[in-house]
Order: structure tokens, then C-alpha cells, then sequence
């Protein structure tokens, strides 16, 4: 079948993320939904029934970044198609994508993040260790939730004081960690090895019954913690990357340094979070200037 010849390439070439995968496969599936009620196919669609498709979703008042996402997924689609020559021509280079509105990233200011972390709202047990453990590394490194998630005992190298992270399409970054951080991990490892877990000795961060840890556990983790220092909606690992970013940013650090640490594969996607600085220049020139 055509979509599963694209996914192995995805996963075996390109070597694409699990949830990157999920992503496409979520997107066209719909895509071959649509198709299908048209009476028509993937290799026989031209570019009319893919606008009719992107009108469908933008009258299902889907958001313009939601289509582009989907619209992206088409344009890996069918540049595989054309190349491995099941169809003559590209139906979506016809596609003009819809104008997506510029966003600034959600982050939570660092002052904040330091009381949650210097507060008592975590328990000395195993399970508090674990979880203070979890917002540090997400704010203290920057990593993404899945690189987080693969991370191995292993990667952490006290002696260097840093950490080997997998990040996207495989490719390895060593980040750098603060001596709290390194303690911190110290102290998680030593009370891990006092547990009784059957086996997994290897995953870095487990559960209280010694498995994995999973998207969803860490999501509720995370929003847990946040809720006690933000009344923001927005409280996902993710915003404590962009509070990573941020907070470095505001420090006067290099916005190629800042890329690198995020594992960011060009400096388009970095920045994003000069946004935010120019901001909180403006809210300080407001503030301090006599005329403003």
C-alpha cells in the first residue's frame, strides 16, 4: 500500500520521531478519508481535491497552523510519490497554504520557576525526588518531553556534569547541567537503586512501580507543579522549554549557543524567542523612561 511504503521511508530513512510519525499517519488517514467520499485515490488526486479538502477543515473552523500541519504532511507525501515515480506531476506545488497568524511562544517568567523549585511542594520521597527532578531538567536543559522520556541512565556523565540527549531524526546534542541539577540527579539515582524494581535499570526517569515513564504521566506531572506558581492555561513541558530559551535569552546568551542546546536544526526556529526579549525590553523601557 502507498501510505505504508511512506511510512517505512519515514521511519527508516528519514528516521522521524514516534510522535512525528503518529502525526502524519493521523493527517492522511483524514487525507484518504476525504479522498475516498470524492470516489477518487492518493495517486489520482490532483491539486482541486486537495483545496477541497483544506476548504472542508477551514469550514470545520480549524486553525490555519492545524491546516499547514496537515498541508506539510502532503507536500512529504507526494515529493516521495514523485520520486519514487507513482505519479507524474506534484498536485500540491498548486497549493498556496493559508496565512498562519505570528505567535509568540508561552513561557513562565523564571522567578517563578525558582520559588516552585526552592519551595517545599515536593516530598523527600522517591516519587517527590522524581518529579522535582522532571521540571528541572525541563527547565534546566531545554530538552523536548520525548528526549526526556528515551533518556537513559547512562546519558547522564557526572563527572562532565552533563547529558547525552537523542533528539530529532537521531542526531545526538551533549547539553551542559548547573551543579543543582547534578545533585539533584545524584540524590534521584541513589534513592532509584533503593527501590525494589523488577528490572528497567536502564530508563533514567521511571514511575513509582519502576516502568518508563510515559507522555501523558509526565504532561499531568508537569501541570501538577505549574498550577502552584502560574494561572496561565498553557502549563505543558513543552512551555518549560520555551522558558528555558527565554530565561537564556534575557541572560545575553548567544542566540547560536541557545540553538544548539534546543537541538534546533536552523536558526529560523530559535528565533522565535527573540520575540519575547523585545518584549520585556519594551515592558522595561515603559516602566524606566520618563517619556514612554
Amino acid at each position: 500500500m502507498v501510505l505504508e511504503r511512506f511510512y517505512n521511508y519515514l521511519q527508516y530513512e528519514k528516521r522521524y520521531s514516534k510522535h512525528t510519525l503518529i502525526a502524519y499517519k493521523t493527517d492522511l488517514q483524514q487525507y484518504s478519508q476525504h479522498l475516498t467520499s470524492l470516489e477518487t485515490d492518493i495517486l489520482q488526486a490532483n491539486h482541486h481535491f486537495i483545496r477541497a479538502w483544506m476548504v472542508s477543515l477551514m469550514d470545520d473552523e480549524m486553525d490555519s497552523r492545524s491546516v499547514n500541519r496537515k498541508l506539510s504532511a502532503l507536500r512529504s507525501l507526494y515529493k516521495f510519490l514523485l520520486k519514487e515515480s507513482l505519479i507524474e506531476e506534484n498536485p500540491i506545488i498548486k497549493i498556496t497554504a493559508p496565512k498562519v497568524a505570528k505567535k509568540l511562544p508561552t513561557f513562565i517568567n523564571e522567578d517563578k520557576i525558582a520559588q516552585l523549585l526552592d519551595a517545599d511542594f515536593f516530598e523527600g520521597s522517591f516519587a517527590g525526588n522524581r518529579d522535582k527532578l522532571v521540571i528541572e531538567m525541563l527547565f534546566g536543559t531545554g530538552i523536548r518531553l520525548s528526549e526526556l522520556i528515551g533518556l537513559k541512565v547512562k546519558d547522564y556523565l557526572p563527572k562532565e556534569k552533563t547529558i547525552k540527549v537523542l533528539g530529532k531524526r537521531n542526531k545526538e546534542r551533549i547539553i551542559p547541567i548547573h551543579l543543582s541539577l547534578s545533585n539533584l540527579l545524584d540524590q534521584y539515582l541513589a534513592l532509584k537503586a533503593e527501590q525494589v524494581f523488577s528490572g528497567n535499570n536502564e530508563t533514567l526517569i521511571v514511575t513509582n512501580t519502576g516502568s518508563a515513564v510515559y507522555s501523558k504521566f509526565i504532561y499531568r506531572l508537569v501541570q501538577k507543579y505549574l498550577t502552584y506558581v502560574s494561572t496561565q492555561s498553557k502549563r505543558s513541558p513543552h512551555v518549560l522549554r520555551h522558558s528555558f530559551a527565554t530565561a537564556l535569552l534575557n541572560k545575553g546568551a548567544d542566540i547560536n549557543a541557545i540553538k544548539d542546546l534546543l537541538g534546533h536544526s536552523n536558526l529560523a526556529a530559535t528565533q522565535v524567542y527573540t520575540h519575547n526579549s523585545i518584549e520585556r525590553l519594551k515592558s522595561i523601557y515603559k516602566q524606566a523612561h520618563p517619556k514612554a
